[in-house]
């Protein structure tokens, strides 16, 4: 008890020196008497599970919160680069870790596998700094946003994501949607069983999208009927589907695309449809307010400046030094630091081998067999004919 409270003292202590070397706090003037007002510290605690110590303070009115962001460098120089500080208006609080996160995070579905149970589609985001597995169900965390810069692990990402939810979830509960307009990512994924095609052009993808427009809108359909307000609820379980499109920057000029992509980011919660979408750099073009308010989870690796991480929804991305490093926000993380697992695409060939369709196999639901589809000879798009 006697260490932990000189622990708790010398915590207090060396965050009010943080204070006084920042020169965060108020000035006041009485008469002859002159100082200032510094954040007054609340409370210590020591979480020894995870090795960490928080702090918690208030700030004294008056005084700009900003301040305490723009000025995070002073906390760093004291407590190292291992810290965390969150908090609004005038309550935050300072985490300092004992951990550091890995500079790899080795892929590992077995060691995940137990953190999906309840999960109908689990996302492994990576780790976080004290050590924790971050996992997340898409169902609920609808809509996910990964970009940043060539080289910062965000195809990595994207292979792992795929790879997961491939050894997750059934073929007949899940259908897969791979746009590859860079023709760089997804092949490893051909054959799949999961996977209704791999489209590496607008004129392939086009249809596709209208497929799913039909489909949302015959599910929409059934849940009127049913009374129910979402697909899970009905007796006869409908597969979910997801569509991924790798560099989905490419697709700015396509505007009945891009309109499609939009109506699904808002609608196909409900409906069991969703989207991945990946991009190398930040558009606000493409990522306009409705679209980029659809996405509810954001994940910012490595970009070039604070404008983009800002147009992403991760500020502080832009400070990210080590591949595979980024930062996590969704509706229950507001901004967390995270390793993510590195998948190389050998490996995962390797895991997919058992997934794979007989090579006489052919997925019978192709958008084109389907609908009623006519290819425009002049826009190469194919059009649903009445």
């Amino acid at each position: 008890m006697i260490k932990e409270w000189l622990a708790k003292q010398k915590m207090k202590a060396s965050v009010l020196q943080v204070f006084r070397n920042a020169d965060i706090g108020i000035s006041y003037s009485y008469g002859n008497n002159a100082g200032k007002v510094y954040p007054k510290i609340r409370q210590v605690k020591f979480d020894y599970e995870h090795k960490t110590a928080i702090c918690y303070f208030s700030l004294p009115t008056g005084l700009d919160p900003k301040e305490i962001k723009k000025k995070e460098y002073c906390f760093h120089q004291v407590f190292g680069k291992n810290i965390e500080i969150k908090g609004e208006v005038k309550e935050f609080y300072l985490t300092v870790y004992a951990h550091r996160l890995p500079s790899e995070l080795t892929y590992n579905f077995e060691l995940y596998s137990p953190s999906f149970e309840g999960m109908a589609l689990p996302i492994v985001a990576g780790v976080d700094l004290n050590g924790k597995l971050i996992v997340f169900d898409l169902v609920k965390n609808p809509h996910l946003l990964i970009a940043g810069e060539t080289g910062s692990g965000k195809s990595t990402q994207l292979r792992s994501i795929i790879t997961t939810l491939i050894q997750a979830v059934p073929p007949e509960r899940l259908e897969l949607y791979l746009c590859d307009l860079k023709r760089s990512e997804f092949h490893v994924f051909r054959q799949v069983k999961h996977v209704q095609g791999v489209y590496v052009s607008p004129s392939e993808m086009m249809p596709v999208f209208q497929s799913l427009q039909r489909e949302m809108k015959r599910r929409g359909d059934i849940l009127d009927e049913n009374e129910v307000s979402h697909v899970d609820d009905l007796k006869e379980k409908l597969p979910y589907k997801i569509v991924c499109i790798d560099e989905v920057a490419l697709l700015q000029s396509e505007k009945k695309i891009m309109d499609l992509v939009e109506e699904i980011s808002a609608i196909g919660r409900a409906l069991g449809v969703f989207i991945i979408l990946s991009m190398q750099r930040p558009d606000r073009k493409v990522l306009d307010g409705k679209l980029k308010n659809n996405l509810t989870v954001r994940m910012g690796f490595m970009c070039a400046d604070l404008i983009n991480s800002r147009i992403i929804g991760t500020p502080g991305s832009e400070k990210i030094k080590k591949e595979g490093r980024m930062l996590l926000k969704t509706k229950d993380y507001d901004l967390k630091e995270i390793q993510a697992p590195f998948l190389s695409i050998d490996k995962a060939k390797k895991l997919l081998e058992g997934y794979r369709c007989p090579k006489e196999y052919k997925h019978s639901k192709s958008p084109v067999d389907v609908l009623n589809l006519k290819e425009n000879k002049e826009t190469g798009i194919f059009e649903v004919l009445d």
